[in-house]
């Protein structure tokens, strides 16, 4: 799309209140969003601010498809510095949306590019047990999308004691053979990624911590969890194995 379409289309979506309408827009914006150099075009005519001024919509449908552009525009590092104001209504639209809803996985998947560099982790901490609930009562697809953020999160050292101060009481189930590999993998780089920076981290104490927090769960009350571990060892698939043995050599 040309200069004039795509400003035409940011100017519709400043105009219009019919949903339909705005729906529409988004979603060739989003379209439009695929290719970088309209990435750069869009955030030059200010339409960043435009389709961000759109999560505030009380129509589902525009919500989502608004989440979706910003997530096709977020592929962009100049971008993300723009995008990275709405984070905290991003979160609280995950958080408030109903569970498995396509506006709550639209939500995940702009957190998981927002949250590919540490830059912006700071702003998804209060966000954490949201996530973990999500993780807990989730369908198979909402739970991978979760755990793409929280991979994300647990590779960053200064995240570490936010996440294993959290709670999640069905944290263990998640590490067996019969859950969906996708699941499993990511559960498992999550767990290795904070074993990691425990061992890297000069001083940690046990005090911080309540019996029901994932710093229990792996690591102190780590029996049930080596149990689990030791029988995914003879998992089959190759990648799961390997994060096994990234845990247990921590």
């Amino acid at each position: 799309m040309d200069v004039d379409a795509l400003q035409k289309l940011i100017h519709l979506l400043q105009a219009t209140d019919d949903p339909l309408i705005q729906e529409q827009a988004l979603i060739t914006l989003s379209n439009s969003a695929a290719f970088s150099v309209n990435q750069d075009i869009i955030r030059n005519l200010d339409g960043l601010s435009v389709i961000g001024g759109m999560l505030s919509n009380y129509i589902p449908k525009v919500k989502e498809k608004a989440l979706n552009a910003l997530n096709n525009l977020s592929m962009n590092i100049k971008n993300q510095e723009e995008i990275q104001v709405f984070i905290t209504q991003v979160c609280g639209t995950v958080e408030s949306a109903p569970l498995n809803s396509d506006v709550q996985l639209a939500g995940l998947r702009l957190l998981t590019n927002m949250s590919v560099t540490n830059e912006y982790h700071q702003k998804m901490i209060n966000s954490i047990p949201c996530f973990l609930h999500l993780l807990s009562e989730g369908t198979e697809r909402t739970q991978i999308q979760v755990l793409k953020v929280l991979v994300n999160l647990s590779a960053n050292p200064a995240m570490t004691r936010h996440l294993l101060r959290a709670q999640v009481p069905s944290l263990v189930s998640l590490f067996d053979n019969c859950v969906n590999r996708d699941i499993l993998v990511r559960a498992l780089a999550f767990a290795a990624n904070l074993k990691k920076n425990m061992k890297d981290e000069e001083s940690t104490k046990i005090e911080e911590y309540s019996e029901d927090s994932i710093f229990f769960t792996l690591c102190r009350d780590s029996a049930p969890f080596a149990q689990r571990l030791a029988s995914l060892l003879h998992h089959p698939d190759t990648e799961v194995k390997e994060q096994v043995v990234r845990i247990l050599t921590q």
